[in-house]
């Protein structure tokens, strides 16, 4: 299979660039250079950006004037990273009760790209931001795509809860000529989807296998248990949610390749990924800053999990500021031996998401079901579905 990577990557994404003054490339570029700076500069650049944005978000953002002046902080005043914790946090009901407060001056909601989100958490929250604030998510997960093995201008094959297939005539061409896409719908994963996937596996030819923790490994389960082998990734991503060891296992012996985990979310983009090396997640230092805070509120030390909060360092259309996501991590201050001088995170624990049994046997992703209800129909502010046999379950 002759995918024309080499031909999309150095001919065609160019010329599509130029003619769509996309700054992707650009963006992209510059993000492989940084990986490589030096401790200190990538320090330097988070205060500088952080400092930044926060000062932004007192100047632009009614939101934020508002908190800060209640908890009397004049950020012009801060040092970075001292005195960051004297900002108050954001969680999803701020977001919830104060969606258009948070969007800032010189910004309106109908101009901006919008994603709603519900997660394993089951509290949906619409997040706001620009086209160029796509394009530089869209960079920073390109990077850490091609530390799996993964190339540019190679196709994707996704294992994904609605399917975000391309709408538009410009978007249907920019998908065939730079990165071709496969799904597997995890809203039905049956003997005849993952068939049909792995017949339209030959034809396009993907090379990284991408999706949620769970639905992968149930496509795992159902390639090996069907005697599939048409499925053959040169790389697989694993994001959304926690992989579970046995999970892992699995999913590794049926394709024969380690899994990279991935970690990030609808509000802020991509947080950490593995690296080749597989000794931690590197965490997105370009775009995020990220604490680590225990019970006490305070900042917890190397190998000690704490409540992760994350401020996102360039969506200044609707900032997230100290977002506190609802997640446990544990830092690590030690160097990867891989080079990349970027932070480490030494594991995550939440999202862990079940799937439910259909009558037919198929396995739908709890995700899925999140998507296709709490994100759909407003007033739903947060769900809990227990499924105790076929035919009977419960809705919380």
């Amino acid at each position: 299979m002759i995918h024309f990577s080499a031909i999309r990557r150095r001919i065609v994404e160019p010329a599509w660039a130029a003619w769509s003054a996309s700054p992707l490339l650009k963006y992209w570029h510059d993000l492989e250079r940084t990986q490589h700076l030096s401790p200190d500069e990538i320090h330097q650049r988070q205060m500088s950006k952080l400092a930044g944005i926060v000062r932004y978000a007192y100047e632009n953002n009614a939101y934020y004037r508002q908190r800060f002046d209640e908890v009397q902080i004049d950020p012009r005043g801060l040092r970075y990273p001292d005195d960051i914790d004297r900002i108050p946090l954001l969680t999803k009901t701020d977001i919830r009760q104060h969606r258009d407060l948070l969007i800032s001056n010189g910004y309106e909601k109908r101009g901006l790209m919008e994603a709603r989100t519900g997660g394993s958490t089951g509290k949906s929250v619409y997040v706001y931001f620009t086209e160029d604030c796509s394009e530089w998510r869209n960079a920073c997960a390109r990077r850490h795509d091609r530390w799996s093995g993964w190339e540019v201008g190679e196709p994707k094959a996704y294992v994904w809860g609605n399917p975000k297939y391309p709408t538009g005539l410009k978007n249907r061409l920019k998908t065939f000529l730079l990165s071709p896409v496969l799904y597997l719908d995890t809203m039905a994963i049956t003997k005849g989807s993952v068939r049909k996937f792995a017949r339209d596996w030959r034809k396009v030819g993907p090379t990284l296998l991408f999706g949620h923790a769970h639905s992968l490994y149930v496509l795992a389960k159902a390639v090996m248990e069907h005697g599939i082998d048409e499925i053959k990734p040169r790389a697989i991503i694993s994001s959304s949610m926690t992989l579970l060891p046995h999970e892992r296992i699995l999913i590794e012996r049926a394709f024969g390749l380690k899994v990279f985990d991935r970690y990030g979310c609808e509000e802020v983009g991509l947080i950490a990924s593995e690296c080749e090396v597989h000794e931690g997640l590197h965490i997105n230092a370009d775009n995020l800053y990220v604490e680590y805070l225990n019970a006490d509120g305070c900042r917890s030390t190397s190998g000690q999990y704490g409540k992760l909060i994350v401020t996102d360092l360039t969506n200044r259309a609707m900032p997230f500021i100290r977002y506190q996501i609802e997640d446990m991590a544990v830092p690590h201050d030690g160097a990867c031996p891989c080079g990349r001088t970027l932070p480490l995170m030494k594991e995550v624990s939440g999202r862990i998401a079940d799937f439910l049994v259909r009558r037919d046997g198929a396995r739908v992703a709890g995700i899925s079901l999140i998507e296709n209800t709490l994100t759909r129909y407003p007033g739903i502010e947060q769900m809990q579905i227990v499924q105790h046999d076929l035919d009977r379950m419960t809705l919380n």
